[in-house]
């Protein structure tokens, strides 16, 4: 495979003669729109016979709400190992709440493609944000924590789930081991009746970091306890925060380097962000909101706008600026270079594989460009 970076001047015909492929497979893995318009520094793939003869195996899970689109899922799942449905809460109780929408055609198709459907199980509170109360509530009692316990094994056998994976964040500090304890205590419940368990960790860079969102996460005892963990390595630039990558690669390459003094490498799977941000500007703090915006949406508004497309050498990230109704923006989102970016991550530490929040947007070229390097594991639940 081959990733070419638009010049001026070229079109998708010029491309194709050029490099020996034709332009139906320039539109088609690159998700193109009739007229076709590229933009300067937009980065293409093109599919060629240069594949590794060899491919390292990885484990892909991908997280998805039950409104997803089924052609969007179908074309998804063939590249995933498992599906994390996204999401199941609880009570002060301990009481299992079920997602609105009605997850068992998520569960057929999993399996169909040869993927184990996966419970998420978060900790949202009414404003249906994430909540530590609650979280406190659910540790610090061996009876609450017992009836959750015990709905998830009901859950996950009527429902035909194959596993748990645990997110629950801005644990406070005094719930740290609490929490992995309730980690392990789940372990043991689905390890009884032939289940795995994941938990979402936040993207720590040190023992000792300070923030509500890391001092509740202890990296090797939460490793010890479930079957592999997910890095959450995104969200550096977020909605309130100011532009700038979601998920630079310098910043990623400190949480593996601290990650794998605690975690076996084996047990780590990257984190991946499908999705950017468009922040309007000038960035005024708790001001300004950015909005979500998919990568493949990213490179059409810039063709809208007439925008050209920049690198960021240092973050592995592309940008761009454009000015609407007199209001200047700035976007960043991810591309196939900086997915190869994080490919050559998880390769050169030898990780477990990766974990995409969320797959509601298809990015076919990032599918194709990851199956071309890594071997996808299977399997069959």
């Amino acid at each position: 495979m081959e990733i070419y970076v638009v010049k001026a001047g070229d079109t998708v015909y010029g491309i194709a003669r050029g490099h020996s492929v034709t332009p139906e497979e320039i539109i088609y893995v690159n998700q193109l729109q009739e007229p076709y318009m590229l933009v300067v520094g937009q980065a293409l793939l093109l599919l060629t016979n240069d594949l590794p003869d060899e491919k390292p195996l990885a484990r892909i899970n991908g997280y998805a709400y039950p409104f997803i689109k089924d052609w969007i899922l179908n074309e998804t799942l063939p590249y995933l190992t498992e599906l994390s449905v996204f999401s199941y809460g609880f009570t002060m109780e301990g009481e299992i709440i079920p997602p609105a929408l009605d997850d068992s055609f998520l569960i057929r198709q999993a399996y169909m493609f040869g993927a184990l459907p996966i419970l998420t199980l978060t900790p949202f509170g009414p404003d249906g944000q994430f909540n530590n109360h609650l979280i406190h509530s659910v540790v610090q009692s061996q009876e609450v924590s017992g009836s959750l316990v015990a709905g998830l094994v009901d859950t996950v056998t009527d429902k035909g789930y194959a596993g748990i994976d645990i997110d629950f964040e801005y644990i406070l500090a005094e719930d740290r081991d609490a929490f992995t304890a309730f980690v392990w205590k789940v372990s043991k419940a689905m390890h009884s009746i032939g289940r795995q368990v994941s938990v979402a960790l936040a993207p720590k860079q040190s023992a000792g970091q300070k923030g509500l969102l890391y001092e509740g996460k202890d990296y090797r005892g939460l490793s010890e306890a479930a079957d592999y963990v997910l890095l959450m390595t995104y969200e550096w630039g977020y909605t309130y925060g100011p532009p700038m990558a979601v998920a630079p690669i310098s910043q990623v390459r400190k949480v593996v380097d601290y990650a794998i003094t605690e975690i076996p490498k084996e047990k780590i799977r990257l984190g991946i962000p499908n999705y950017g941000y468009d922040w309007p500007l000038p960035f005024e703090k708790g001001t300004t909101k950015a909005t979500t915006i998919g990568n493949v949406e990213a490179v059409r508004l810039a063709a809208m706008q007439g925008a050209e497309i920049y690198f960021d050498e240092e973050a592995k990230a592309p940008y761009f600026y454009y000015e609407e109704e007199g209001t200047q923006h700035e976007v960043w989102f991810e591309d196939v270079r900086s997915m190869q970016a994080k490919f050559d991550l998880i390769r050169e530490y030898g990780l477990n594989g990766a974990g995409y929040w969320q797959i509601m947007r298809l990015f076919r070229a990032n599918w194709i460009l990851l199956s071309g390097q890594f071997e996808i594991v299977k399997q069959e639940g």
